[in-house]
Parts: structure tokens; sequence; C-alpha cells
């Protein structure tokens, strides 16, 4: 029993409420690598800021890792310190209060969960294409798409209950194994850029990496925009703190290293391509007109089975990206869910598994209502699905980032003992900055048609979190004695520091 400002918890973790910490650095990457998808990510993007910043897509793609890596920093410094399954929700809730971490843990739940719409929608519109183009199913309906997204959600399930350790490892393999692919292609197209052997007489132009003439500042950060929306989900492996085995050593590690790598394989990716399409007018067109860059590389530089070898490969990562949504969905709603948030049937783990089913179940479920909603009772088709959920999702995304941004603020700065170097408040202070742009360019000026009804949706989701913490203030209350008593919320005792300059000696 602890006490914690003058009210009794206990805060031993219920029978039935423990996950198993049975994780290596290895399979902890393999979630937050397949959750940011970057081999679908990479096919489906960087066509988006072509239509901003021209043949200048690898430069908006360096700036956005360039921001990535300020908001890591956030979730870097405050997995040094907490592990929780509730990732921000307990990150936000230790730092901040209860009722901000809820309302943070509520809004990166409904992220997940509409990223996990967002990939079983491509991987439905891709296995689609890939079963015309080798005539397997020539004559398609519409809902092609929902079919096949609604057929992978049977298997996400399936492995997403399983026990942590194989899906994870499930998850980098089969990651890795599409990145390697497109890798293959991009340098295979880069040799003969740079052989003089390509098509069309294409070589080499590092005007990539420069602004054509005429384009605004403001033009280029709305390109930096959608590059920044490739990285979502980077910090996924945060919700693996309570089964990780040395969290606060390897959760850093892979989130640190998830950024990096995405930003050396998509700057490089988007850089062979766009020289591969061409740095003029008409190869800028068609890299914006693309369906899958690397497939209609692949075919044009290497041969014709390789762009339905990476359509599959798209089709692959799209898959695993929906596990590991389901997977890092689950681990929240079940933090949630175990501190009193929720319903508490969510809140077990099974025994045998090692995983929350319930919890598993009903993040599934709930993406199998998203697509049966815009399927049967909207009509709209795959494409419509893919935009608007994944637009929806990164509006809230980027809240729960800010809110984990704050909070690191607070602690690291303003907690009343050193951290760390007063220097590196400049770090958290410019990704407030970058998440405050991103989202003004997202809802200002405000976008018309059916884009008009993203922002008002992203809102709505937060605004029923706000409404739940509002409504139910003793279980709030409770929550964050929970979160703030509970073993791994206990923020470790600051090792006794002198300062010498800007840096921080430990003695």
């Amino acid at each position: 029993m602890t006490r914690q400002g003058g009210l009794q918890a206990d805060v031993r973790p219920a029978k039935g409420a423990q996950l198993r910490r049975e994780l290596g650095v290895w399979e902890a990457l393999g979630v937050s690598v397949a959750l940011m998808a970057p081999s679908a990510a990479v096919n489906l993007n960087p066509q988006a800021s072509a239509g901003t910043v021209g043949r200048a897509v690898p430069l908006a793609f360096a700036l956005a890792t360039v921001g990535v890596l300020l908001i890591a920093y956030t979730f870097v410094r405050l997995c040094q310190r907490f592990h929780h399954a509730g990732s921000v929700y307990g990150f936000v809730g230790a730092t901040l209060g209860a009722r901000a971490g809820v309302v943070a843990g509520w809004a990166l739940l409904g992220t997940y969960l509409l990223f996990g719409v967002t990939t079983a929608s491509a991987a439905g519109i891709f296995g689609a294409t890939f079963l015309k183009n080798v005539g397997v199913w020539t004559h398609q309906p519409s809902w092609s798409g929902f079919l096949i997204g609604a057929i992978a959600l049977i298997g996400v399930f399936s492995l997403a209950i399983a026990p942590i350790r194989g899906a994870t490892r499930f998850l980098l393999s089969v990651e890795g194994g599409t990145v390697a692919l497109i890798v293959v292609v991009a340098v295979v197209i880069l040799i003969r850029l740079g052989t003089g052997n390509a098509p069309q007489g294409h070589t080499i132009d590092l005007s990539v990496f420069t602004v054509p003439s005429g384009t605004g500042v403001s033009a280029v950060f709305l390109g930096v925009v959608f590059g920044f929306l490739s990285f979502a989900g980077f910090e996924a492996a945060a919700t693996l703190g309570e089964e990780t085995r040395n969290p606060r050593r390897d959760i850093p590690r892979v989130i640190l290293g998830t950024a990096v790598f995405g930003g050396l394989y998509f700057v490089f990716v988007t850089a062979v391509a766009m020289m591969g399409f061409g740095a003029d007018g008409t190869g800028v067109a068609a890299f914006a007109g693309s369906g899958s860059l690397l497939g209609d590389l692949g075919a044009r530089y290497v041969a014709g089975w390789v762009g339905e070898a990476v359509t599959i490969g798209a089709v692959i990562s799209s898959f695993s990206c929906v596990l590991a949504c389901a997977v890092s969905a689950a681990r929240l709603l079940f933090a949630l869910a175990r501190d009193g948030i929720g319903l508490s049937l969510f809140g077990k783990v099974a025994a045998r598994r090692g995983t929350p089913v319930q919890a598993t179940a009903a993040v599934v479920i709930a993406m199998y209502v998203v697509i049966g909603f815009t399927w049967f009772v909207l009509g709209g088709k795959p494409f419509d699905l893919f935009v608007a959920s994944g637009a929806i999702g990164t509006l809230i995304v980027l809240v729960a980032y800010a809110l984990a941004t704050i909070g690191a603020t607070k602690l690291l700065f303003f907690s009343g003992s050193r951290h760390v170097a007063v220097w590196e408040i400049v770090v958290p202070g410019l990704a407030l900055l970058l998440i405050g742009y991103t989202l003004f360019r997202n809802t200002w000026p405000y976008p018309t048609g059916a884009a008009g009804a993203y922002p008002a949706l992203s809102a709505a989701w937060l605004l029923l979190g706000v409404g739940w913490v509002l409504a139910r203030p003793a279980a709030t209350r409770r929550a964050g004695q929970l979160l703030i008593a509970g073993e791994g919320l206990q923020a470790p005792e600051p090792t006794p520091a002198r300062t010498r300059g800007t840096g921080v000696i430990r003695t």
C-alpha cells in the first residue's frame, strides 16, 4: 500500500494484469519499424510532397527528419525514466497530471486505431492491384480493397493475441525483407543513373536537393509536413515498456534508431526515385502521378517482375503495420482499463498467452466497424478511407506529441532538480514549434470538400477524451495515484550533479 497526497491506493498490479517482461531490443524495434511502415510509406507519401515542392522532395524529407529527431528527443528522455504500457498516457500522466495523461493516451489510442484502418486499406488496395496485375482477379468491384483488408484483419488478430515475442519478430523480419528489396532496387537504379545507362537519358541530378525557383518557404514547409507524416508511429516501442527486459536502455535506443534509420532511408530512396523519373517538369509529373514509386521504377529499371515483387512487398508491409497498430493500441487500451479508465475487462492479460486478448479483440473490432461503416453506410472507396483515416490520425497524434513534449520539458527543466544540460531546452522548444506549425498548415486555411471533415473529426475524438475526464473525476484521480506510485512510473532518484559550463557532470 502506498500513500500519495493523503490518499491511499494499492498500487500492486492486479492479478491477471501483468505483462510478461521477455522482449529484447530487436523485438521492440520490430513494432516501431512496422508501425512506421517505411516500405508502404515510401511508395505512397512522397507523391504528395511533389505537388508542393516539385523536384525537392528529398530535401523536404531531410527537413522532416530533423523535425522527427527533435520529437524523438522527448520520447528518449521520458523512456530513460519511465516504462509503461500506456506510452504517452503514462509519460504525460506522470509529468503533467492524470487528466492530461488520460487525454494524451486517448489521443494516441485513436491514432493507432486509425492508422490500423489506414494500413488495412492500403493492404487491400495493394492486394487488389497485385491480384489484378497477375490475372487472378481481373474484373474487380470498387469494394475489393475493403474485402481484402477485412480478410487481412483476421490474420492480424490471430498474430496480435499470440505471445508478443513471436509477433514482434515477425514484424521485424517482414518489414526488414521488404525494405531490403526496395533498397536493392534503389541501388540498381542509382548505378544505372551513374553509368549513363538509364531510360530516357536520366543521370544523377543533385538538383533534387534544391528548391525550384518561385517556390516559397510556405510551400517548402507544406512539403515537409507530408514528409513528417511518413514517420508517424516511430515511437510505438514505448508501449512495450512493461514487456522489455531492460526498458530504460533498450526503448530509447529503439526509438532513436528508428528515427535515424527512417530519415536515411526516406531521403535516399526519394532522391533516387526523383532522379529515376527525372528532375524536369515531365519527370516530376510522372513522380507525382505514380501509384507505387518503386514498383513503377523497378519495372522500368530492372524487370517487370520486380515491380510486382515491390507491390506484394507493399501488401506485406501494410499488413505488418496493421499488426503493429493492433499490438500498440491494445497495450494502450489495456493500460487505461487497468487504471480504471474504461471497462475493467480490457485490463486483463491472458495467463497462457501473456497478452491482453480482450483489449486486442476490442481494437480489431473497432477497425472493422470503421471499415464496415465506410463500406456499407457511406458507400466510400478504399482509397477514400486510406486518405481520411491517415489524415485524421495524424492530426490527433500531433496533439499527443505536443503533450508529451511539454511534459518532458517540465520534468527535465522545471521540476526542481537538474536532469540534463540547460542548453537542451532548445530541442523540445523547436519540437513544439514544428508541431504547432504542422497543425497550423493542416487547418489553415481550413480545407474544403471532404477534407474539411478531418480537423472536425480529430477535434471530436479529442473532446471525447476531455469529456470522459470531466465526467469521471474520481476515476481520473485514482489513475493519477497509480501512475505516480505504481512500479515502472516512479522516476529514479536523480544522480547528484554539478554544473560545468553548459553540461552536466555526474558525480
